[in-house]
Parts: C-alpha cells; sequence; structure tokens
C-alpha cells in the first residue's frame, strides 16, 4: 500500500493520514499555493499549518482550488504560541477559520507551551485555562481534534491535571538523533499521536555521512531514511518542500530499514 493511503488511528477515533505536509517557512502567496497545490496533486491529504506562519490564507485556496472533496483531506492549524489569555483563544481561532476559509479543521493545536520569546517559561496555569478554551471549541465540532504542539513531560502532566479532554496529537521537533523519548513515552501511555516536525533537521540530516552510508545501502534518499525512520518508531512526519521532485520522493516509503538499522539509527545522538 502506497503510505499516502496509510492512517493512524487518533483518541478521538478519527484517521489521520501517517505521512503530512509541512507548510513552515513557506511564505504565503504563490510559494505556499503552489507548492500545497503540488503536494495534494501528487497524493498527499494531510496538510499542516498555523496561524504563525503567515500562509493560512494562500494553503487554503490551494485546498479549495485542488477539487479534492474535503471529507478527503485532514488539515492542521494552531493557536499561536504567544496567546496564553484564555480570552484571546477564541478570536485568533476565528481569524484563522476566516484566513483558510474553511468550515472546519480536523487538528486544531496549541503551537508551544510557552511564548517564542519566553522559551521554558513556566505557563502551565495558563496552558490550563487556554486548553478549556480548545476544549469548547473542539465540542462546537469546527476542529474535530484538538492538541498541542512543542510540550516536554512536565507540560503534558499539568495539562493532564485539569483537561476533560486528553491531547489527541503532541507535535514535537523529532529526528534521527533527537527523538525525546521520554516526551513519546508519555504521549503512547496516554493514547496520544506524536507528529514529528522536522524530521530532516531543516536539511541538516542529509549530509550526516553516516545516514548516507545507510542510504545508499537500501538505494534511498537520507530524506527517505529519515522519514521511513519515523515511520517504524510509530510517528508521524511532516516533510515539507517547495520542490514537486522532492515533493514526490518524500512519499516513496515504501521499504522497511532492518531491526539493526532502527537500532543503530536510534543509538544515534546528534548535535543539530
Amino acid at each position: 500500500m502506497n503510505i499516502l493511503d496509510e492512517t493512524f488511528t487518533l483518541n478521538t477515533g478519527a484517521t489521520i493520514p501517517k505521512i503530512g505536509f509541512g507548510t513552515w517557512q513557506i511564505p504565503n502567496g504563490e510559494e505556499a499555493y503552489e507548492s500545497t497545490l503540488l503536494a495534494l496533486q501528487n497524493g498527499y491529504r494531510h496538510i499542516d499549518t498555523a496561524l504563525v506562519y503567515g500562509n493560512e490564507a494562500s494553503v487554503g485556496k490551494a485546498i479549495r482550488d485542488s477539487g479534492i472533496d474535503r471529507s478527503e483531506l485532514f488539515i492542521t492549524t494552531k493557536l499561536p504560541a504567544e496567546i496564553k489569555d484564555a480570552s484571546k483563544v477564541q478570536d485568533a481561532f476565528e481569524t484563522s477559520m476566516i484566513n483558510l476559509d474553511l468550515e472546519y479543521v480536523d487538528l486544531y493545536l496549541v503551537h508551544a507551551p510557552w511564548p517564542w520569546a519566553e522559551r521554558g517559561a513556566d505557563y502551565r496555569k495558563e496552558n490550563g485555562e487556554v486548553w478549556a478554551e480548545m476544549e469548547a471549541i473542539y465540542a462546537t465540532g469546527r476542529a474535530k481534534a484538538i492538541g498541542v504542539s512543542n510540550f516536554v513531560v512536565s507540560d503534558l502532566e499539568a495539562l493532564f491535571e485539569t483537561a476533560e479532554v486528553i491531547p489527541a496529537v503532541n507535535q514535537i521537533r523529532y529526528f534521527i538523533g533527537n527523538t525525546q523519548g521520554d516526551t513519546v513515552g508519555t504521549a503512547n501511555a496516554k493514547g496520544i499521536l506524536t507528529e514529528a516536525y522536522s524530521p530532516l533537521a531543516t536539511g541538516a540530516l542529509l549530509d550526516n555521512e553516516e545516514l548516507i552510508a545507510i542510504a545508499e545501502k537500501y538505494g534511498k534518499t537520507v530524506a527517505q531514511i529519515s522519514l521511513r525512520f519515523v515511520l517504524q518508531n510509530d510517528l508521524l512526519p511532516l516533510p515539507k518542500s517547495t520542490n514537486e521532485a522532492r515533493i514526490i520522493q518524500n512519499t516513496d516509503l515504501n521499504f522497511e530499514i532492518s531491526a539493526e538499522d532502527m537500532d543503530y539509527l536510534n543509538s544515534l545522538e546528534l548535535s543539530i
């Protein structure tokens, strides 16, 4: 089966395509529109964006212009990390929905547990209050699932104390050499799917000699090895590209990395 036809099942019971198309760092306008449309035309059915990316309007237009039935698509967007005032959550969601011009999103995420300028700061109390507003959005059906992003164990455990709805997803920076085992384990124990953004370490893995050697062994690219690694660890990768050949190449994942090579890849620690 083509990887684009395979799915994970969320704790809501909904299915989510096993590979998504990430749009982080793709500028709004023609570039975001064309790359999203190319992804859809080449079989992707899972598109990931965010209000802070500034490209929701172009991504939404590509989705609508694709001609693909909305029920076949899985669309994610995110609440800006800077919003830790619960009273501002609904307005941010409405802004995203206007930008995307869609009736609903399949997944709405809290983009980070702290504002980006205060990385690591303690906003656990505020996250609980924000999460209550996320639950209210979920109850309307305009977000079919809700989740978080960049949450580590302490952030997740604090959220569990007050949450009525367990997050469906935690989207984290994850790639060979940076696998955040404790965070993934905590998510798994609660039935939370972990999504891997920057699965190629924003391209930093592509010149790694150890990975090049393994890729040559399988007759694959380093990118394909990196994405297959994520999938075989039961995570969902979100590769990004604006190049059609690479957009297609990133879905050619119908192969298996051996258990021995997976053990080796899981043992690597890379300072990227």
